[in-house]
């Protein structure tokens, strides 16, 4: 198939087509036609999606909730894309793309797409194509489009770059009460979620998060983030954490903030496409990381030579 007829299979709810163009945009393929990521930008472009992206440290149920508002606005008849971020080994290169099972509930549902990515050795929480996708699902005609970050720690905060909702995930019992007072992964959240919130210490997490919340000043309208508690493997909490969203979105869409939202999200997409490129252009030889670790040259040095520059 060509391009304009994959795109036109997508449109129309058919999903081998949507997985074939996500593999193009991510592996850089050419069809046969000669067409390729550029030409897909080009036919896939537009749509005014929601994009949520869900993180939080692993353990805390983000695959569960994901799950639970997958539910939720399907019965509100929108269209829900997932793409699901996994990390892939260091050692191997593969990735256990696991995401996809936890959310099994959805998979007969010609409404709900949903992804599994390996970050192939992307940092930041997502893969370097993540944004492509986010955008090619957008284009696609997707209502929601949702990013389920790997489980990262408080420097992995690409997410908020990427997404117009960032939804960070806390769980009672699981040191959040003592992280949540630290700098990091926890200012990128538009929306704070206690989830597993019939845990005993779930109201402690709440009041911590209360304290945080507290100590930040805010200018006259600027967003203040709720915090919702939820049970997502009961679907308890779901309904006014989906309000919560919606109405962030309304006050992002009140200002120019979306249309910010947006241009640091390009930003962030080139950025990472830039650093893969770099990553496979340049590699380091045996040889030089030997005379690094034996003192021969320095880091610095080093490192012109990989790129190329003598001076």
């Amino acid at each position: 198939m060509q391009v304009a007829d994959l795109v036109a299979a997508a449109r129309a709810g058919d999903r081998r087509a949507t997985a074939r163009l996500i593999t193009a945009v991510e592996n850089g393929t050419t069809f046969v036609d000669g067409s390729g990521a550029p030409e897909i930008a080009r036919l896939v472009k537009g749509g005014d999606a929601t994009i949520v992206g869900v993180t939080g440290s692993p353990g805390v149920g983000k695959s569960t909730l994901v799950s639970a508002l997958i539910a939720a606005w399907r019965e509100a008849d929108l269209r829900v894309g997932v793409l699901a971020v996994d990390p892939s080994s260091p050692f191997s290169g593969g990735a256990i793309l696991g995401d996809r099972v936890r959310m099994a509930d959805h998979a007969l549902d010609d409404g709900v797409y949903i992804r599994s990515i390996a970050t192939r050795g992307h940092l930041g929480g997502l893969a370097a194509t993540t944004g492509a996708a986010v955008r090619l699902l957008e284009g696609l005609g997707f209502d929601v489009v949702i990013v389920e970050t790997v489980g990262v720690g408080q420097a992995e905060v690409e997410i908020a770059s990427l997404a117009d909702t960032t939804l960070l995930l806390l769980a009672p019992g699981m040191g959040d009460g003592i992280q949540a007072v630290k700098a990091g992964v926890v200012e990128i959240a538009d929306v704070y979620v206690v989830n597993k919130a019939d845990r005993p210490g779930a109201d402690g997490t709440v009041r911590d998060l209360r304290a945080l919340m507290s100590l930040v000043r805010r200018e006259p309208g600027e967003w203040r983030q709720p915090i919702c508690s939820t049970v997502a493997s009961e679907a308890k909490g779901i309904d006014d954490l989906v309000a919560a969203i919606t109405k962030h979105r309304d006050w992002l869409a009140g200002g120019d903030h979306l249309a910010d939202k947006r241009r640091r999200r390009a930003a962030a997409e080139i950025r990472a496409r830039v650093d893969a490129e770099l990553r496979r252009r340049y590699t380091v030889s045996e040889e030089l990381a030997e005379q690094v670790a034996n003192g021969e040259t320095d880091v610095a040095s080093a490192t012109r030579r990989v790129l190329g520059d003598t001076s």
